[in-house]
């Protein structure tokens, strides 16, 4: 039986509810954290775009952006929980494979943030680990120095990488 709605919901929260559905979605699509950043600021800037006062426009845009998330839905969505059955005292998995497992709904999607992302922590954030950050900048010179011992200094007339 489906549940019977007690309290009418305002614009502004089906609004935050669809902001919300759709960074989920976005997250499920876009796996490297880099990219769905960047995905994430484009759909807010679209989001304040279109706010206005405007309450039929508003409502308008609304049915629009719902209309536009069903049909960008993924097919396996990243936040599916798992199905239980109380069967006889005995608790069951309906259907669904364990969520990490292979062949379940997040199987190899939980990305590993790249390298790269530690040059970008703030000195208070590194001064945390000393010992870490001064072996890792130590292994980043000697992997510099095997770089330019293996494939030579790069050219500094060459800016572009490809």
């Amino acid at each position: 039986m489906a549940q019977v709605p007690l309290a009418i919901v305002s614009h502004k929260r089906q609004v935050c509810s669809l902001y919300k559905r759709a960074l989920r979605n976005l997250e499920a699509w876009y796996d490297r954290r880099d990219v769905y950043r960047y995905r994430a600021v484009l759909m807010r800037a679209r989001f304040d775009e279109h706010r206005c006062k405007d309450l039929a426009e508003g409502m308008r845009l609304l049915a629009c952006g719902q209309q536009e998330l069903f049909e960008t839905k993924h097919f396996q969505p990243r936040n599916c929980k798992y199905k239980l059955l109380l069967v006889r005292s005995v608790i069951y998995r309906h259907l669904f494979a364990v969520a990490n497992s292979a062949g379940g709904c997040a199987y190899e999607r939980e990305v590993i943030p790249p390298d790269w992302v530690l040059d970008y922590w703030h000195p208070l954030e590194k001064a945390q680990y000393p010992e870490y950050f001064a072996k890792r900048e130590q292994r980043k010179k000697e992997y510099v120095t095997w770089w330019e011992k293996q494939y030579g200094k790069p050219d500094p007339n060459d800016l572009g990488h490809h």
